[in-house]
């Protein structure tokens, strides 16, 4: 939960940081779309930094899928012994 709403907040001072120049710009004939050329820049991954992102994300959901699982099987064997202590 707090790491959601810490990369909430990154992205919106990250997305604040990138508006304010765009807005401050002067308009005239021929700048409305174009950017300065240091400005733009595509982002593309290589194949390795793609198959490293995709290994961090199938581990981030095993490990939320093994928390869940040992949390329900906790849950399961504390009901178990509720169940155990009143027939005694």
């Amino acid at each position: 939960m707090r790491s959601t709403i810490i990369t909430a907040a990154l992205l919106a001072v990250l997305g604040s940081a990138v508006a304010i120049p765009a807005s401050a710009a002067p308009i005239g004939p021929g700048t409305g779309v174009s950017a300065p050329a240091d400005m733009v820049s595509t982002v593309q991954m290589d194949p390795m930094e793609r198959h490293m992102m995709r290994r961090r994300m199938e581990r981030r959901m095993m490990r939320h899928r093994m928390e869940r699982h040992m949390m329900r099987r906790e849950m399961r064997h504390r009901m178990m012994r509720r169940e155990m202590m009143r027939r005694m």
